[in-house]
């Protein structure tokens, strides 16, 4: 029987990652896994642009508040999500390619299960973009699940 001990779920923190969050620390509670909640920042701040170019002091200083952000809002829902629901998680922020990122991640820290979002694209729009759920079932070396909307 499967039973996960280690979880990824990457979110952008949009209403679709909260739902794959949530069935995550289903199925963490169910079998006492501990949960990787990650996000990817995948935009840099412009330096430039025409002839105008901010300070790269500026743009690092923008870029760490970025990364700042990201931690504390993933700490404060995972820091909810211990006390309401009694699951170990811990919180990944990288800056990357976000299916390179969500792979990277899995080999890392030993990965045995991803929960992912999809965001419901169809048709030719599927087709032409891609999605990031998809590129990560096409790539992992372990089990995922695509909660749907």
């Amino acid at each position: 029987m499967f039973a996960p001990k280690n979880i990824l779920v990457p979110t952008d923190f949009s209403k679709y990652s909260d739902v794959a969050l949530d069935k995550a620390v289903d199925i963490a509670t169910q079998y006492k896994a501990k949960i990787y909640l990650l996000h990817v920042i995948t935009e840099h701040v412009q330096r430039c642009m025409a002839d105008y170019c901010l300070d790269i002091q500026l743009v690092k200083q923008l870029e760490e508040q970025s990364i700042k952000g990201a931690k504390d809002k993933l700490k404060k829902e995972a820091d909810q999500i211990a006390k309401e629901r009694g699951v170990e998680i811990s919180i990944v922020v990288r800056e990357g390619v976000p299916q390179e990122v969500i792979l990277s991640e899995q080999k890392a820290k030993k990965i045995d299960l991803i929960v992912i979002a999809s965001h419901g694209k169809t048709g030719i729009l599927k087709h032409l973009i891609g999605s990031v759920a998809d590129k990560v079932v096409k790539g992992s070396k372990c089990p995922v699940i695509v909660v749907k909307p």
